[in-house]
């Protein structure tokens, strides 16, 4: 097995470890400045105070879309959707982006579970809110899903540079779109907990790569 994993192609292909490293060092300075800006803080201010009058509290059918991608950050929804990932990867001899769609998730919903007592934002009154871990899951798994189709795919920098960060974008805006619109969380939290998906799963398929290398 650990000849197996040493062998398998790189979890972060080539092509897009430096884009991902840039992404991933904004993405940083944009979780500590909005951790910063709403610390302790329970109001509806700036961005959020322009934005979620117009998608707070949908109503059927599209309330029960929202209810569909939330479950999907569910613990039980996650596990299945983990579960599912990992399960193609491997099938694919893709042994490393197998373990990483475990370690991206794992390590990207305990960075936001650590930021939300330490940031101490809330929302209505008394849930923690910030960043948002369902959209953070969300978009770690989007990421994992474009770096396997990088590989698979053969993708250039380019090519692959706009997958990545464009399925990320789609996924992460509708969690965090159903997010605000079941009033889970406030827009800001949403773009956190994205922000954390895009620092974390690189991050970690970088440490991956390079523990499997020495095995």
């Amino acid at each position: 097995m650990r000849q197996l994993v040493r062998a398998a192609p790189a979890a972060l292909p080539p092509v897009l470890r430096t884009p991902l490293a840039m992404s991933a060092a904004l993405a940083t300075a944009v979780v500590v400045a909005l951790g910063i800006l709403h610390f302790h803080d329970s109001g509806l201010t700036g961005l959020d105070a322009a934005i979620l009058p117009s998608i707070d509290g949908v109503r059927p059918p599209w309330r029960y879309v929202a209810l569909v991608f939330d479950f999907g950050g569910e613990p039980v929804g996650s596990v299945i959707l983990v579960a599912l990932l990992a399960g193609v990867c491997f099938l694919l001899n893709r042994l490393r982006t197998a373990v990483l769609t475990v370690l991206g998730v794992v390590v990207t919903v305990a960075v936001t579970t650590v930021l939300k007592p330490i940031v101490g934002r809330t929302i209505h009154g008394e849930f923690l809110s910030y960043p948002s871990g369902h959209t953070a899951l969300a978009t770690a798994l989007a990421l994992v899903v474009a770096l396997l189709l990088t590989d698979r795919l053969g993708l250039g920098r380019g090519a692959a540079v706009v997958l990545a960060l464009g399925l990320a974008v789609v996924v992460g805006v509708a969690m965090g779109w159903a997010e605000v619109a079941l009033g889970a969380h406030y827009p800001t939290d949403a773009l956190g907990g994205f922000c954390a998906a895009l620092a974390a799963v690189p991050g970690t398929a970088w440490v991956l790569d390079r523990v499997a290398d020495r095995l």
